[in-house]
């Protein structure tokens, strides 16, 4: 079982219990004081629980941040005079430098009700990150695409619903400009690469996109349309393999640099479990991936037999990187995103490597999901994105950030507003989950989609970490 599957276990688990108590206190309730009471009491809790606690926190608010950075990172001084945060006289920051900045948050008692957040003020690009309600720990805010601001010490640093404190910590990383290599994106799913990386690859000198799975699975929508749950499936199977080849020209990739490789979705633990095995769909009775890889303008190793084992995988993505030839790679950071194809992806890369006459120059991590917050990046659409939680001194963590302008964030929108998986509409209980949070807790919609990842992932920035 996975550590994100433990954590949701474990909430399940208090959450019925909790439940039982309140059913408990409210039978008493019932008879001690008036049988109507416990209707109200227990509409009002569902109100309350649907708009502060519904979220899947699976940390304290008041946890420390604990992030180790490459030793020798540079730590230009800064301090806190007021709310302008000021560098040492004669510190002069490159304006592409990824800037994180240390300081602890607490949050306002209003800040348990409505997120917190921390507003960047100076020059032309204000910034706001949001952090969790009721926090009270050391964060990392992302001062990316701060840098002329902050050298000519007009940016100021304040809290909305909390306050900051102590003493501010800054970190420096300089890095090459991955925009002008040769950039493979590797998805997972299709929608991946647009989610973490739209912004990347869209920039890149040269780019490719290679999608391991069909993602046919959970096709409920299309059977409302009169299909059987195997019609379905295939049917978004194709819709979404027609997505990761389509969709990348918008960014102005050649079709011919867009790969699906019709790989069967959440199968990648099992074909792993067993290399020779043939691993076949959950849900469209299919043991053959070529029906999903008719797009591709060029043969590769499993077309010979369709079979979907990981020695198939990994002779699929050698001949991939030895026709591409990748100096930068782009794909999930196992520590960060517990979903088990983004493990699998990441292994299968690197396994395909090991050996291989071609290296990458770099290699480059994200994270579309995580452990410990399904909520992050926090705050709305167009905001910055601070770092992830994270409890682990022990790892060591290098961040690379890629500031977006509002054009570059249009386009990633209507990209992400092209795949099939993002365009049904929300479940009512959603629906009417995040009204009550807009009138209750002040959380606002994206104003490119109803699908939560418009406002995970239409950011100033798209944060990476370095491998």
């Amino acid at each position: 079982m996975s550590r994100k599957q433990q954590l949701l276990k474990r909430h399940r688990r208090n959450k019925r219990l909790g439940l039982l108590v309140a059913l408990v206190l409210l039978i008493v309730v019932g008879v001690l004081v008036a049988w109507w009471l416990p209707l109200v009491l227990a509409v009002v809790a569902w109100v309350a629980h649907e708009a502060w606690f519904a979220d899947h926190l699976f940390y304290s608010p008041n946890d420390d941040y604990q992030y180790s950075f490459p030793p020798y990172t540079a730590q230009p001084k800064v301090r806190l005079d007021g709310d302008r945060l000021l560098l040492d006289d004669g510190v002069m920051l490159a304006d592409d430098t990824t800037l994180i900045l240390a300081l602890r948050v607490k949050s306002t008692w209003l800040g348990r009700f409505i997120d917190p957040l921390v507003t960047l003020i100076g020059g032309d690009h204000p910034d706001r990150q949001t952090f969790e309600r009721g926090v009270n720990g050391l964060r990392y805010l992302n001062l990316s695409g701060q840098a002329p601001v902050l050298s000519q010490g007009q940016l100021r640093v304040r809290g909305r619903f909390c306050r900051v404190l102590g003493e501010p910590v800054l970190w420096s990383f300089e890095q090459p400009d991955y925009r002008q290599q040769r950039v493979m994106v590797i998805a997972p799913h299709a929608d991946d690469a647009e989610l973490a990386a739209f912004g990347l690859y869209s920039q890149a000198a040269d780019t490719w996109i290679v999608t391991l799975t069909a993602g046919e699975i959970e096709a409920g929508h299309y059977q409302q349309m009169g299909l059987n749950a195997v019609e379905a499936s295939r049917l978004k199977g194709r819709l979404r393999a027609w997505d990761s080849i389509a969709v990348p020209r918008w960014a102005g990739v050649p079709e011919a640099q867009c790969v699906q490789l019709g790989y069967f979705c959440l199968q990648l633990p099992a074909m792993q479990a067993a290399p020779h095995q043939p691993v076949g769909s959950r849900e469209a009775d299919l043991v053959d991936v070529r029906p999903f890889r008719q797009l591709n303008a060029f043969a590769l190793p499993a077309d010979l037999d369709g079979q979907p084992t990981w020695n198939n995988l990994l002779a699929d993505l050698r001949a991939l990187l030895l026709k591409a030839r990748p100096e930068v790679i782009v794909l999930p950071h196992t520590s960060l995103d517990p979903h088990p194809d983004h493990i699998c992806a990441q292994q299968a890369v690197l396994e395909a490597l090991n050996g291989l006459e071609w290296q990458p120059a770099a290699v480059l991590g994200y994270a579309n999901h995580l452990h410990d917050n399904d909520r992050w990046p926090m705050g709305d659409s167009g905001a910055g994105i601070a770092l992830p939680p994270v409890f682990d001194p022990a790892q060591v963590l290098h961040p690379y950030c890629l500031s977006l302008s509002i054009e570059q964030q249009r386009d990633k929108a209507m990209a992400l507003g092209m795949m099939h998986d993002l365009q049904p509409p929300a479940p009512f209980k959603r629906r009417l989950r995040r009204g009550l949070q807009r009138v209750l807790a002040g959380r606002s919609g994206s104003p490119y989609g109803e699908n939560e990842f418009f406002r995970k992932a239409v950011r100033r920035h798209e944060l990476f970490w370095r491998l």
